[in-house]
């Protein structure tokens, strides 16, 4: 809520003062973002038309907003914000693609963003009472489909009668949010898809992995646990190949875990088979 106050404060200072063109980069138009532009996806959403329309997003984020960051934590509320803001956007910019005769040319603000953490509230607590225009008493769920309806239909019927609002990216948000809920990202236990690309590119270090493997190949396969009896030579031949290489990583992962002592005699000997192959390379 504050950077967006200052946000619109420097606009107000541009506008009278400095009188710059930088709000036409950094508000979002579908031709800037076809030609790269892709950083308008967020600046976008920091920029208002005018102190009306800042106020309505800052009470929303304000009455929404902190039920919403209290049940998903910081980082995940930025991320279901912006991440509906983006949604919205594209909606919106495509639309003004396909249609530039019933879309403005541009579009700005936080309305995209708000609208997804106003869905996500809407599920969360659908039987909670809202005051609508702070008069009208109204279920939570009840109201989220009026604005969603009220939102699709003057996306399907652009007409100006509807006022001067995005209401694509109004819908884009809201369908963002409800989809941040249906695949219970709402829930801390749930990993978030790129939780895993950042933790595995976090811990990527190329010129120590195959070292690091090779070590633990080695200690895993030179100390038998004393008190197992070894099997017959019967046993089933490690597999080799790309499986080796499929299966090393979890049992490196078991012994940072459990110990070395937690291995079977077949892990140990696809960590035998492994540490020779590494050894070849």
């Amino acid at each position: 809520m504050v950077v967006l106050t200052v946000a619109f404060t420097v606009q107000c200072f541009n506008d009278v003062y400095i009188r710059s063109t930088v709000e036409s980069w950094l508000a979002l138009t579908p031709f800037a973002l076809a030609r790269g532009y892709v950083w308008q996806l967020l600046t976008f959403q920091f920029l208002h038309v005018d102190l009306w329309h800042l106020i309505g997003n800052l009470l929303g984020l304000w009455f929404f907003g902190r039920f919403v960051e209290n049940v998903l934590g910081t980082r995940r509320f930025l991320a279901a914000y912006f991440g509906a803001g983006v949604i919205g956007g594209l909606l919106q910019c495509a639309l003004m693609l396909l249609f530039p005769e019933h879309f403005q040319p541009f579009v700005f603000g936080a309305s995209a963003g708000e609208m997804g953490i106003f869905a996500i509230f809407c599920r969360l607590q659908s039987s909670s009472e809202i005051r609508w225009n702070f008069i009208l008493p109204i279920r939570a769920d009840v109201l989220l489909w009026v604005t969603a309806g009220i939102s699709l239909f003057f996306t399907l019927v652009p007409s100006q009668r509807g006022g001067n609002y995005a209401h694509a990216a109004h819908l884009g948000g809201i369908l963002a949010g409800l989809a941040w809920v249906k695949l219970g990202w709402h829930l801390d236990f749930v990993t978030l898809p790129w939780q895993g690309f950042f933790a595995r590119w976090r811990r990527w270090r190329p010129l120590q992995s195959r070292q690091r493997k090779l070590e633990l190949v080695r200690v895993a396969a030179s100390k038998p646990a004393p008190w197992r009896k070894p099997r017959p030579d019967r046993d089933e031949e490690p597999p080799a190949g790309d499986y080796i290489s499929q299966e090393v990583d979890p049992i490196l992962d078991k012994i940072s875990a459990h110990g070395l002592h937690s291995l079977t005699e077949r892990e140990r000997k696809i960590l035998e088979a492994a540490r020779a192959k590494m050894s070849r390379k």
